[in-house]
C-alpha cells in the first residue's frame, strides 16, 4: 500500500479552539498547489482519509477536488495525538486500496513515518505544513515501510 502523508496547510493562529482553526489564504493556495502537483506527477490516491480537525478537512477537500473529487473519509483516529501503532491498525480497514492519502498533523505524522520506516528516533523526520511524504508499506507493522519521497509545498 502506498501511503501519502499530507500535513494540513497553513492555518490561522487563534480561534476559540484548536479544532476550529481554519486555513489562511496562504493555506488555501498551498492546498491547491498540492492538488496540482499530484495531478502533474500522477500521484492519485484512491481515497483520502482526513482528520476531523477543520484545517485538515479543508486541506483534504481542496486536494480531493483538484484530483477529480476523490472520496474524502473523515476518521477520528487522525485527529491530533494519533499513535503510530493505532494508525497501522486502522489502515488495515483500508487494505482493499493500493494508495491512500492521510491528511493530518504533526508531530503525529513524523512519529508514524519514523515507525513505519523503522527509525528509532522520530526527531529525524520533520513534516512541514502542506508537504507530501510517501511511504510504501509492505505490511501493517512498524518497520515494514520504505520512504519513497518527501516534498515541501515550496518545491511543488
Amino acid at each position: 500500500m502506498q501511503i501519502y502523508f499530507l500535513r494540513h496547510a497553513d492555518a490561522e493562529d487563534m480561534r476559540t479552539s484548536d479544532f476550529a482553526r481554519v486555513l489562511t489564504p496562504k493555506g488555501l493556495a498551498q492546498s491547491e498547489k498540492v492538488g496540482k502537483f499530484c495531478i502533474r506527477n500522477g500521484l492519485l490516491p484512491e481515497v483520502i482519509l482526513s482528520s476531523p480537525v477543520v484545517r485538515a478537512d479543508q486541506t483534504a477537500r481542496i486536494v480531493a477536488k483538484a484530483l477529480g473529487d476523490v472520496e474524502v473519509v473523515v476518521e477520528s483516529w487522525l485527529a491530533c495525538g494519533m499513535a503510530p501503532d493505532y494508525c497501522l491498525e486502522e489502515l488495515k480497514t483500508f487494505a482493499k486500496w493500493h494508495s491512500v492519502m492521510l491528511v493530518g498533523h504533526e508531530p503525529d505524522f513524523s512519529t508514524t513515518i519514523a515507525a513505519m520506516i523503522g527509525l528509532r528516533n522520530a526527531d529525524a523526520v520533520l513534516i512541514r505544513k502542506a508537504s507530501l511524504t510517501v511511504v510504501e508499506l509492505d505490511g501493517f507493522r512498524a518497520g515494514a515501510g520504505r520512504l519513497q519521497f518527501s516534498v515541501p509545498v515550496r518545491l511543488m
